[in-house]
C-alpha cells in the first residue's frame, strides 16, 4: 500500500522492492520473535481447516470457494456466510462427518 492508502501500481512494487533489504528484515523478525514481541494469529476457519487435516485447495475445494477465499477468511479479511458458515462449524465440531463427505464424492 501507497501512503495514500491506494495499491501500489508495477512500477512503484518494482522500485519499493529495490530498497528492500531482505536480511535486515529477516534478522528484524528473528529479533522480535526472540523477544516475543511477535503474536500468532489464528482464526475459527484455520482451526476448523486443521482438524480435517486438509491443505488450503482442498479445503477450499471441498468448500466450493476458491483457495483465495478461504485465505481472506483465514487471515480476517473476509467473512463467510451462508452455507460456507455452517460447513465451517461442522468441520470444527466434527471434521469426520466433513471427510466423510469427500469419500462419497
Amino acid at each position: 500500500m501507497s501512503s495514500k492508502g491506494k495499491p501500489l501500481d508495477e512500477a512503484e512494487l518494482e522500485a519499493w522492492e529495490a530498497t528492500r533489504d531482505l536480511a535486515a528484515e529477516l534478522l528484524q523478525s528473528v529479533r522480535e520473535m526472540k523477544a516475543g514481541q511477535v503474536h500468532v494469529v489464528s482464526s475459527p476457519v484455520i482451526e476448523a481447516r486443521r482438524k480435517t487435516g486438509l491443505s488450503q485447495s482442498q479445503f477450499a475445494a471441498l468448500l466450493g470457494v476458491s483457495v483465495r477465499t478461504l485465505q481472506g477468511w483465514e487471515q480476517g479479511r473476509k467473512q463467510p456466510s451462508g452455507a460456507a458458515r455452517t460447513l465451517l462449524a461442522i468441520a470444527s465440531k466434527n471434521p469426520k462427518a466433513l471427510l466423510d463427505v469427500i469419500g462419497e464424492l
